[in-house]
């Protein structure tokens, strides 16, 4: 079964930082595309940044320049270093694994953890 777990989350004032961490398991393949979304109260899900395996990145334009993804493939785990932050940053932070990929006849779909709480005081 695969699962995604995140931690990092937490309260931090205007202009601190925070690293996100996302583990996943069950996954007997190095994930090509992993990445991170944020939804605020009342708003859609959102695209934070994307990492491949072969270390592509792609950030929205909110955060470019403060926030930094990177992963460990051999564990499947994925980061996220959010520097400068801000209080329109505050959201729950969502880890995403879309493998969509058939691997020794089992199929891996798409996935996503289960959230962590990511809260920006001004």
């Amino acid at each position: 079964q695969v699962q995604l777990v995140e931690s990092g989350g937490g309260l931090v004032q205007a202009g601190g930082s925070l690293r996100l961490s996302c583990a996943a398991s069950g996954v007997p393949f190095s994930i090509n595309a992993m990445g991170w979304y944020h939804q605020a109260p009342g708003k859609q899900r959102e695209l934070v940044a994307t990492i491949t395996s072969g270390g592509d990145t792609n950030y929205a334009d909110s955060v470019k320049g403060r926030f930094t993804i990177s992963r460990d493939n051999a564990k499947n785990t994925v980061y996220l270093q959010m520097n400068s932050l801000k209080p329109e940053d505050t959201a729950v932070y969502y880890c995403h694994a879309p493998i969509d990929k058939y691997y020794s006849g089992t199929y891996y779909g798409n996935y996503w953890g289960q959230g962590t709480q990511v809260t920006v005081s001004s």
